[in-house]
């Protein structure tokens, strides 16, 4: 089967859409009655769902939402209790699962009361959260979906509530000696896609710490938006499309439109296909790196490792 037929069929089994482990949270109200929670996590990020340890062990240096580490597989692995995290009283005998997931190369196994199923889902069904939920919850609502009988479920930003517990790592950032040995071509001007904005933020910092400057996009929607302003600018000036941006970095999974429909995107427009796209995702598997190639991808990268990404950003980037 040739490439082009094979293409409709890899964008259709998932790309655009992603599977969600629905658990739940019960808060105790001031009147007695219980609220129910129904919140959501992306599937990519779970290694499995666990009855809570009973052997969760005090460590030092810990979140004081951290109830502290358990042994899950041989690791010893942070648990943080959620109800905590979102300031809510908790029933009696609460908390009877752990889900363990793995964001940005830190694995965590995280508290929950219930988890309920998986569901899958379309990121163009995913809304933005009511103003008053997302408030509730420290902005830490990626989107809400609507599920059976008008209910909210609400997607968590698991990346962001580990970065403001002081629990990310730069993978990659101490190792100065394996970044000084990279090959430098020059400064570039990086357009980045990414839904989250620890993520933003972490790839931010490690491309102007190596002088690059650096556009942001939450989504394929609007890195397309941007490039399609600069299309359009450059030809009012007489100039071309790397005048304006040098070397584009997409996450994948992202609502609205993902990285493997948006790099198609692109690659399929006369005027945008020279510009160069790394996938930099954590899904790293080798049915998401056959995707990424498939749509036309120059390059991926399962983040965040510092000198790699550095490297094929002087790799592939258009030097001016």
């Amino acid at each position: 089967m040739a490439k082009k037929e094979l293409l409709p069929k890899i964008l259709e089994t998932g790309a655009n859409e992603l599977e969600i482990i629905d658990f739940r949270m019960y808060e105790v109200l001031d009147d007695g009655s219980i609220y129910e929670w129904i919140l959501g996590v992306n599937v990519a990020k779970v290694k499995e769902v666990i009855f809570k340890p009973k052997d969760i062990i005090k460590a030092p240096g810990l979140p004081s939402e951290a109830e502290g580490l358990a042994k899950i597989r041989g690791q010893m692995v942070p648990i943080i209790n959620l109800a905590k995290w979102m300031k809510i009283k908790e029933p009696p005998n609460a908390g009877k699962y752990v889900i363990v997931m793995e964001f940005l190369r830190e694995t965590v196994g995280v508290i929950v009361h219930e988890a309920k199923r998986i569901r899958r889902i379309r990121w163009t069904d995913i809304k933005r959260p009511p103003k008053s939920i997302d408030e509730k919850l420290g902005g830490k609502v990626i989107g809400v979906v609507e599920i059976e009988d008008n209910k909210l479920l609400l997607l968590l930003d698991f990346e962001g509530i580990l970065d403001e517990l002081g629990m990310i790592k730069i993978f990659g950032m101490e190792t100065t000696a394996e970044a000084e040995n990279i090959e430098r071509k020059g400064h570039f001007k990086i357009l980045i896609l990414d839904d989250s904005p620890v993520a933003r933020k972490i790839i931010r910092r490690i491309l102007e710490s190596d002088g690059h400057t650096v556009i942001e996009a939450q989504n394929g929607i609007e890195g397309l938006k941007i490039l399609h302003q600069w299309l359009e600018e450059a030809k009012r000036e007489g100039r071309d499309i790397t005048d304006y941006v040098q070397l584009i970095i997409s996450d994948v999974e992202m609502p609205g439109m993902d990285g493997l429909t948006f790099t198609k995107k692109v690659k399929e427009d006369p005027e945008l296909s020279k510009l160069p796209v790394i996938i930099n995702t954590s899904l790293s598997d080798r049915a998401n790196v056959d995707k990424s190639k498939l749509v036309g991808a120059d390059a991926h990268l399962v983040k965040f490792d510092a000198p790699d990404l550095l490297k094929l950003v002087h790799q592939y980037a258009i030097k001016k």
